[in-house]
């Protein structure tokens, strides 16, 4: 059977695999279409694509998750088919990883303040050279014991209630929008029910050109999958899906093609790519 998984993250950004050891192991779980979409980062893509060629039976779409600003949170937008060698856009998402790390620092301090001592060091080493964010802080609270699991780490000082959250400086969504589109992708809302005010987002962003929602996310119950593949019939839009796959907890994370993705919406993905590319 045809599978997709459209979201996965490698050590790229925050993920705990490689984008070798991402590819490989999704076509052992029988995918035939995935898109790496490392958060701010693009380093990822063309090892993966490389990686790709020794399972026939697997595309790799190249993508991003680009993280930007709205006064009450973030939204986040996936890009899929992008031209991962652009210079523009390895420019924009270095302010952007940047951002990151003086954020961790910042993070890390707060931490200190409150009697918990984490190393920057550390911090650094879990990272590697990857796009820096919170699952790496949160998993230097958790070797240290100060957490029992990630999601504590975040619940208590890392999210955005945390008492050691920090903002940091981000694009705009209609930004990541139109960066998405000037690189030759196409734009899609990522994990939509975190947004607020989602239908004026969504209009907004698709006068940018915003071209899909992602509908089938990792735990979305069948109700609100149903509300947000109307949300993209009235508006025009594509659906896309995955499993925001990170591998940092086996025991509550949902697995690379744990999401109920219809191979449909990959294909209209893919479609709607090879159409515009014919154009251009």
């Amino acid at each position: 059977m045809a599978k997709a998984d459209l979201h996965l993250h490698s050590t790229a950004s925050d993920g705990r695999f490689s984008p070798e050891e991402i590819v490989r192991k999704s076509a052992e779980q029988g995918l035939t279409v995935i898109a790496l979409a490392d958060h701010d980062n693009v380093d990822g893509v063309a090892p993966a694509l490389a990686a790709a060629r020794a399972f026939s039976g697997l595309k790799v779409i190249p993508g991003v998750e680009i993280s930007t600003y709205v006064p009450r949170g973030e939204v986040h937008i996936l890009g899929y088919f992008i031209d991962y060698t652009s210079e523009e856009l390895r420019v924009r998402l270095e302010r952007v990883c940047n951002s990151r790390r003086e954020r961790a620092q910042r993070m890390i301090a707060k931490l200190g303040d409150l009697g918990i001592r984490i190393e920057w060091q550390r911090v650094q080493e879990i990272a590697g050279t990857g796009s820096m964010g919170r699952p790496h802080i949160a998993q230097a609270l958790l070797e240290k014991g100060y957490v029992d699991s990630v999601s504590q780490a975040f619940a208590k000082y890392l999210g955005r209630d945390g008492l050691a959250y920090v903002e940091w400086e981000k694009m705009i969504p209609v930004e990541a929008v139109e960066l998405v589109i000037k690189t030759g992708g196409l734009p899609v809302l990522a994990h939509p029910l975190t947004v607020d005010n989602l239908e004026t987002v969504v209009t907004e962003l698709k006068a940018a050109g915003l071209v899909g929602i992602e509908a089938y996310y990792k735990e979305y119950t069948a109700e609100e999958v149903a509300g947000l593949v109307g949300l993209a019939d009235r508006n025009h839009l594509i659906t896309t899906g995955g499993s925001d796959y990170h591998g940092l907890e086996a025991d509550t994370e949902t697995m690379i093609g744990g999401a109920e993705v219809p191979i449909e919406a990959a294909e209209r993905l893919i479609a709607l790519a090879e159409a515009r590319a014919r154009v251009s």
